[in-house]
């Protein structure tokens, strides 16, 4: 997958609440599918579908020990969105900044009167 298609299934990964909750467990460490729906307001099966567009999308993986299968985050995909947005977030300080710079100019013009 290259990184477009990489940042665009990222994002619509992380669209749904759900599966942000999801990520959010896997951060503390790995969890069955069972220990993962405990809190959330759906059936196994819903979490399950959760599960495989967060696959799909790079973010999480499962193993397999003995009898059950952890999830685990996989954090890289999440890492190529930080870098996008790294770009943008250059930009709106820039913009800031100047936008400052531009009011203090103003506030100055408007006290040497």
């Amino acid at each position: 997958m290259d990184t477009s298609q990489q940042l665009s299934a990222t994002f619509a990964a992380l669209a749904d609440p759900t599966r942000r909750a999801i990520l959010a467990r896997l951060a503390r460490g790995e969890a069955t599918v069972n220990e993962l729906a405990e809190p959330l307001p759906l059936t196994l099966q819903a979490v399950s579908k959760h599960l495989k567009v967060l696959e799909q999308a790079g973010l999480v993986t499962r193993g397999r020990s003995a009898q059950w299968r952890p999830c685990r985050l996989r954090p890289e995909p999440l890492r190529e969105v930080t870098d996008w947005l790294a770009d943008y977030r250059q930009f709106w300080e820039g913009s800031f900044d100047r936008l400052s710079d531009h009011l203090r100019e103003i506030q100055k013009d408007g006290t040497d009167d």
